[in-house]
């Protein structure tokens, strides 16, 4: 009787077997040779499930931010203020816990600017759009609420946007050393302007 096999969890099993090689040592110098034997697979079964090694990082990717975003919406539901919720939203470029998931994505970021293909495209869209959707319903709890002004829904391409710029700013200069303090005085001055004036 013929084994088998789940692919779609092959797949998986065999990207996180794959992570701690990228995370040391970034893609460049990781071999589809040095992947098989970490995964313990042949070579040619990695070219059975993925087109490259870049195609396994976007995998990385996939699978670590799904396990965040589940994270982070238990660590949300805690918080009672849009300004905290703000806070714990964009913590991801700078918490200890997502250092690894922060070195896979910043892979990802530079394979997408460098050899960018059309499946990569959509997920960063699709990123995008569900990020910045559940973004826009912490803004609109804290105006359902009376917390923050209405047209604060205005800032929020431009707070998401300035996150991500700070992140790559902090790691292509010298110029950011706290990402954390240059978020939070961001956001607390941001909220200065937003806040309802009771």
């Amino acid at each position: 009787m013929a084994i088998i096999v789940d692919k779609v969890q092959k797949r998986k099993d065999i990207a996180l077997a794959c992570k701690d090689l990228f995370i040391l040592h970034g893609i460049k110098d990781v071999t589809v040779s040095k992947l098989a034997k970490a995964a313990g697979v042949g070579k040619g079964t990695i070219y059975d499930y993925f087109n490259n090694k870049e195609d396994i990082v976007f995998e990385l990717v996939n699978i670590m931010m799904a396990k965040r975003n589940l994270d982070k919406e238990k660590e949300l539901d805690m918080l009672n203020t849009t300004k905290a919720k703000i806070k714990i939203f964009f913590n991801f470029f700078y918490t200890k816990d997502d250092t690894e998931l922060r070195a896979l994505y910043t892979e990802f970021i530079s394979i997408s600017l460098l050899t960018p293909n059309q499946e990569m495209i959509d997920f960063q869209t699709t990123c995008f759009e569900s990020y910045f959707y559940w973004f826009e319903q912490i803004l609109q709890e804290g105006i359902d609420n009376d917390e923050i002004i209405p047209e604060s829904l205005n800032f929020s391409k431009g707070l998401f946007a300035t996150a991500k710029g700070l992140y790559i700013q902090s790691r292509t200069t010298k110029t950011i050393t706290d990402i954390e303090k240059e978020l939070d005085m961001y956001i607390d001055t941001l909220f200065k302007l937003i806040e309802v004036k009771k």
